[in-house]
């Protein structure tokens, strides 16, 4: 696998850089010079790559031969992997907000945080972050009524805000190993959502489907939920199962019809009897 070096340089600090080039799939079939003149955006103002990057190694006619490693944090750059289809992408730092954003395949690995929307509108491929995530992680845009819809992120550190916002995709996996804020998974339909952590309130609001498992504490659970008994074990995908015994609990009973809602929150019974009061 053919691979390119981008080391930061001179990166703004008052304005973020804008750029969704920074990907396999923009990378695949141009030379080093070609790549360091790709456009950037530093607010409305169009610049090239190269000025905010040295930028060295291999290149590759295709994507899925292409390796990209940023040598830095970039925790002011924006939409890094936008959209990107195949490859790899390795970020040795922390990364901007809309890390990810869109993205339809491939492999993207953080070494440290990630911004705000960082996997929006998420379709397939792999997302790992090393340290903690932003708000609104895999969700859906302002305003949108579907967020992600395949692939699987993994979260080693904690997550803020709305993580996983009108989750649709029915293979769709997020898996967080430490700790979810406010609104998990809201207006999720499909998909699994597990913290390994504790789960601030609010979670599985509007809730149509889906799963959410919850092996840490539950802050509270929604009156528009309904428990429903106690089971030794979830199955999150075929032959994949983790063991319990977990609380089951089921709604959003507030959505219309109520007899319809079929969204499931998994509380590990061992540290969630408080919910049963």
């Amino acid at each position: 696998m053919a691979e390119i070096k981008l080391t930061p340089k001179n990166l703004p600090v008052r304005i973020p850089l804008e750029a969704e080039n920074i990907s396999c799939d923009s990378f695949a079939g141009k030379s080093l010079e070609e790549i360091k003149g790709l456009p950037v955006y530093r607010g409305n103002k169009e610049e090239k790559l190269g000025t905010y990057f040295d930028i060295s190694g291999s290149t590759a006619e295709n994507a899925s031969d292409l390796k990209i490693v940023i040598n830095g944090d970039v925790k002011n750059v924006k939409y890094i992997g936008s959209e990107m289809t195949a490859g790899e992408l390795l970020i040795k730092g922390s990364a901007g907000f809309h890390t990810a954003d869109k993205l339809n395949g491939g492999k993207v690995v953080v070494e440290g945080d990630v911004g705000d929307f960082s996997a929006t509108d998420m379709k397939k491929g792999e997302f790992i972050i090393k340290g903690s995530a932003g708000h609104y992680l895999g969700s859906s845009y302002r305003g949108e009524w579907s967020g992600m819809m395949g692939g699987k992120i993994i979260v080693e550190g904690n997550v803020g805000k709305e993580t996983g916002a009108w989750l649709k995709g029915k293979s769709a996996i997020i898996e967080i190993n430490g700790n979810a804020d406010i609104f998990l998974g809201v207006h999720q339909h499909r998909g699994v959502i597990i913290v390994r952590g504790d789960v601030g309130p609010r979670a599985g609001a509007e809730m149509a489907g889906g799963t959410i498992v919850a092996l840490g504490k539950v802050e509270e659970i929604l009156p528009s939920f309904k428990y429903l008994e106690e089971v030794p074990e979830v199955e999150i995908s075929e032959g994949n199962k983790i063991k319990g015994p977990f609380l089951k609990f089921q709604g959003d009973l507030a959505q219309r019809p109520a007899s319809k809602q079929k969204g499931a929150i998994y509380a590990l019974k061992a540290k969630n009897q408080h919910l049963l009061k």
